[in-house]
């Protein structure tokens, strides 16, 4: 098939656009003609619709933008709120230095299969003071779901340590093991790891 040669001058005002022939030597030339200010208002057209999307893109990547620098606000006012709150708060992360340091003796003594000394250790029952202490900084430190759940957890095997006594050296070793790790997992949740020694 042959086609006809578009030809442009320099001259002239209107652009002349050849149509294909099935044959070029026996049919008469058509041609569609387009003014400038029709071409003109096909261009803006397109670039309208071209530079729609990207415009309306760019208003929901501000919205984006804007929601994600918001939550890392909080996020951040959050942290320094917390931090605030352990700085103030030496006498509880005194309390826990003491937990550490009495489950570490629990510990030796129930490995050392030596209950009477661990039940001495404890005290009479999870009234004691110290259990009490304990459970006050973890009120005043404990702000996540995360913490409040390794709380009780902790509580729960403290009590299950109290009640084996001098009776079962496995089933103590199994409380010292839960509680230990509940306060272990409580700590790193809490943002105390390296303010706090033996662990």
């Amino acid at each position: 098939m042959a086609t006809a040669i578009a030809a442009v001058t320099t001259t002239a005002t209107r652009a002349v656009v050849p149509l294909p022939c099935k044959n070029a030597s026996t049919a008469p030339s058509a041609a569609v003609t387009l003014g400038r200010r029709e071409g003109l208002a096909a261009c803006f057209a397109a670039l309208t619709l071209s530079l729609a999307r990207p415009a309306s893109a760019a208003i929901l990547e501000a919205d984006d933008d804007e929601e994600l620098l918001e939550r890392v606000k909080k996020d951040r006012k959050k942290r320094l709120e917390r931090q605030g709150v352990i700085i103030s708060s030496d006498k509880e992360k005194g309390y826990l230095q003491e937990l550490i340091y009495k489950l570490s003796k629990v510990g030796q003594a129930i490995e050392n299969n030596d209950l009477a000394a661990a039940s001495s250790l404890l005290g009479p029952s999870t009234n004691a003071d110290w259990v009490q202490n304990v459970n006050a900084a973890f009120a005043k430190l404990s702000a996540s779901p995360e913490e409040k759940t390794e709380v009780d957890n902790f509580n729960s095997s403290l009590a299950s340590l109290f009640s084996s006594g001098d009776r079962d050296v496995e089933y103590s070793k199994l409380a010292f093991v839960s509680s230990a790790s509940a306060l272990e997992k409580w700590i790193g949740f809490a943002g105390l790891v390296g303010q706090l020694k033996g662990l």
